[in-house]
């Protein structure tokens, strides 16, 4: 058995979706260190459900694939009076001996949510370097919609305190529902802090059954990102594009006018365009900062 001073209301999600072969032994570990374990079975066609009860797992199936936000959805309604909840995957690459890791600092009163980070720590290099190019870029957009400084804006190997859960909205489906609860949480103030962790990459179920493309799965996230900037950081959504526009808008028009003065050109057609370019940039940059400003409005409304 664990330390029963990290397993006392303990509990932990893990979505699953087709992990027959890791299911078992992840479940039967993790329970060394919570008094709970909840599988979400994500429309599974193999036995994961099966022998995740079998191992110790209270279950909850979806008739059919919904994705990794809606399984942790599904999970987080579930959950009772608990002090601290633990996410983390079904397919063998986290290590739950690290669960302690993740549960200390919100033990100490030092975090309201852990997030493990494959790279903090002497072993950052095990991760692919093809993955690691992905998460970068993902890390760097997650941080500009949330405004925080978090190497691992992908992992989904997580610690919460039961009072943040209210925060999380669970807007999306898929994998982009990392980055979506770290902003759902930095927007509403909650002090985030990350503790390195291991990856095993070489599960079974990992190796041989990889079931969403990597670079699929990154531009599928990157996408929703950008998708939320335009609520969470209008400024940067709106606001640079059309600052972008309106330098390429004077740019053209100054060479176009140019052109027009010395003869070259004998219309004023591609001087109007450019104008238009800028004045659409202007139009633009304008409705971000108006946004930005409404938001601050709100945020600034709520917290009184």
């Amino acid at each position: 058995m664990g330390d029963s001073t990290f397993k006392e209301n303990v509990t932990a999600i893990i979505p699953a979706f087709n992990e027959e072969t890791t299911i078992g032994s992840v479940v039967l570990s993790t329970l060394m260190y919570v008094d709970q374990v909840i599988v979400v079975d994500d429309g599974s066609s193999d036995r994961t459900s099966v022998i995740a009860e079998a191992a110790g797992a209270e279950i909850i199936q979806h008739k059919s694939n919904e994705g990794k936000g809606a399984a942790l959805r599904t999970g987080f309604q579930a959950i009772g009076d608990r002090d601290i909840v633990v996410t983390l995957d079904g397919d063998g690459q986290h290590n739950p001996v690290e669960i302690p890791k993740l549960l200390k600092p919100i033990i100490d009163g030092e975090a309201d949510i852990v997030n493990g980070s494959r790279y903090l720590g002497k072993d950052s290099t095990d991760t692919p370097g093809y993955r690691r190019i992905g998460q970068t870029v993902l890390d760097k957009a997650t941080s500009l919609s949330s405004g925080l400084n978090l190497t691992d804006s992908q992992s989904g190997f997580r610690a919460f305190a039961n009072y943040t859960l209210s925060v999380f909205k669970f807007n999306h489906d898929g994998f982009s529902i990392e980055s979506e609860m770290l902003i759902d949480a930095a927007n509403f103030g909650s002090k985030i802090v990350e503790v390195p962790i291991k990856v095993n990459y070489n599960s079974k179920s990992n190796g041989e059954i990889h079931k969403k493309n990597p670079v699929s799965h990154g531009l599928g996230v990157l996408v929703k990102l950008i998708q939320d900037m335009e609520f969470n950081r209008p400024l940067y959504y709106f606001v640079l594009p059309g600052l972008i526009l309106i330098v390429i808008g004077l740019t053209l028009g100054l060479f176009f006018f140019g052109d027009y003065l010395n003869h070259h050109t004998t219309s004023l057609l591609p001087t109007v365009m450019a104008a238009m370019i800028g004045l659409g940039g202007l139009f633009i940059a304008f409705t971000g900062i108006i946004l930005h400003s409404m938001s601050r409005l709100l945020e600034r409304n709520n917290n009184k």
